[in-house]
């Protein structure tokens, strides 16, 4: 079976072969770290074996699960922010059909998310889209309080026990939260809900190959399966012991980190689909809360191409030649479409007659990766074969061992996220919430 390619061609007047390869000892060092568990973030390397470790019991577990929201629900809430949420739209998003939300009929229970914002409009209207609707709730926290998803679980459990009173909300309601403590663990022992662990071992944006991710996927309809064969797979290729030069996660960190090393302080994930959105984003999390910290840190930021081409496009050519580009570029489409001939021409598009589509989008994507190289931009490649679960897997885990490799050639703990505690403190003080009280005070101080 084909398998992801890395292309580092557009970086080589930049970043010679020698300066690479320059790395491999430390590479293996930090891969060596990570697979001992003698780095940083020790505590958080449950995802490293974890492809390899899901039993198909456990598949089977969340496959029953999955069945019965289905029989019950046309539509299925997934709460939760963050890695909560952003693996399973990711996958989500890049496998539905495109206009499957204006279909009267569909085969599986249509995902919507919350509690990844604060947006009174947007649950107000949530609320008023659902008052009528059979729905269900998959309730991703570890901790049951993190603010946003807890406001979005409170209002929808509300509405849920009105419309089917508290024993069908108990059959519609789905718990991902820790194995044994916390108000949502509290709350789901209690009411008798089903639920799904969160291990101790593996931090939330490493956690789409767990229940967190694996749920809201299977009740959408897709093949969870093949998506964890497909990290599997990848793991093997990037696992300890083979080759630098073989390893597509030792080699995409290293490149990074050697062009930052040279100026390059800004990462773009670009992608020539439209469907690789939020693949985008779950990749921004990724790497953003995995290495900037301790003021260091290479920023990530996700462009949609061609669009963005008409608008960041600009920038990305003529402007501060501090950025390098990671292309995601998919091979091979699922369908084709031929541009047709026509008589009068007034769009002077007859030299395209009989052109896949495909076929103008690859030149967009070779004719742009050409002049961002020319322009000064170094450009990664990453090639899929085909957008499938199988290939969304390889994706993710080729993206996870390369953050961990690189936050550790960066010297940063690339397992933690302490600077996302900083708001919350703030919005707990100004909110009054009781343990702050002293806070409230300091900050009400400065407004």
């Amino acid at each position: 079976m084909k398998a992801l390619e890395l292309d580092l061609s557009g970086i080589r007047s930049i970043v010679s072969d020698g300066e690479l390869h320059a790395l491999q000892e430390k590479s293996n060092e930090y891969t060596a770290q990570l697979h001992a568990g003698t780095g940083l973030g020790n505590d958080f390397l449950g995802w490293i074996n974890l492809p390899e470790e899901i039993t198909d019991s456990e598949f089977a577990e969340i496959e029953r699960a999955a069945r019965t929201l289905q029989e019950h629900c046309d539509y299925v809430v997934s709460i939760g922010i963050g890695g909560s949420y952003l693996g399973a739209r990711a996958v989500i998003e890049a496998l539905t059909p495109t206009f499957a939300a204006y279909r009267r009929e569909h085969s599986a229970p249509h995902v919507i998310f919350a509690g990844h914002n604060i947006g009174e409009d947007y649950l107000s209207e949530l609320v008023d889209f659902l008052s009528d609707k059979r729905f269900g709730i998959i309730n991703i926290s570890k901790s049951g309080t993190t603010t946003e998803p807890a406001i979005a679980f409170r209002v929808l459990k509300g509405l849920l026990e009105r419309q089917v009173g508290r024993d069908g909300a108990r059959e519609r309601i789905i718990a991902v939260t820790d194995r044994a403590k916390g108000a949502l663990r509290t709350l789901a022992d209690k009411e008798g809900y089903k639920t799904f662990v969160i291990p101790d071992n593996i931090g939330g944006r490493f956690s789409v190959l767990t229940p967190v991710g694996l749920l809201p996927i299977a009740v959408a309809g897709f093949d969870i399966r093949e998506l964890v064969r497909g990290a599997k797979d990848m793991k093997a290729r990037v696992d300890e012991g083979v080759p630098f030069d073989q390893n597509p996660s030792a080699l995409y960190a290293a490149a990074r980190n050697l062009l930052y090393q040279k100026g390059k302080k800004i990462e773009i994930l670009g992608n020539f689909h439209p469907k690789l959105h939020y693949i985008g984003e779950w990749w921004k999390q990724l790497y953003g809360e995995s290495e900037g910290k301790d003021h260091k840190g290479i920023f990530n930021a996700a462009v949609d191409f061609s669009a963005d081409l008409h608008s960041m496009g600009q920038w990305i050519q003529e402007g501060e030649r501090t950025i390098f580009e990671t292309i995601v570029s998919i091979a091979s489409p699922d369908t084709e479409l031929r541009i047709a001939s026509d008589a009068e021409n007034l769009d002077g598009l007859n030299y395209l007659a009989g052109k896949r589509i495909d076929e103008v989008n690859k030149m967009a994507e070779l004719g742009t990766r050409m002049a961002h190289i020319d322009g000064g931009v170094p450009n990664i490649r990453v090639i899929l074969p085909q957008l499938n679960a199988y290939y969304i897997g390889q994706l993710f885990y080729f993206f996870e061992k390369a953050v961990g490799i690189s936050g550790y050639m960066l010297e940063v703990n690339p397992f933690n996220q302490p600077g996302v505690e900083a708001y919350k403190k703030n919005m707990f003080a100004l909110l009054e919430k009781p343990g702050f009280e002293e806070e409230s005070k300091a900050i009400k101080s400065r407004l």
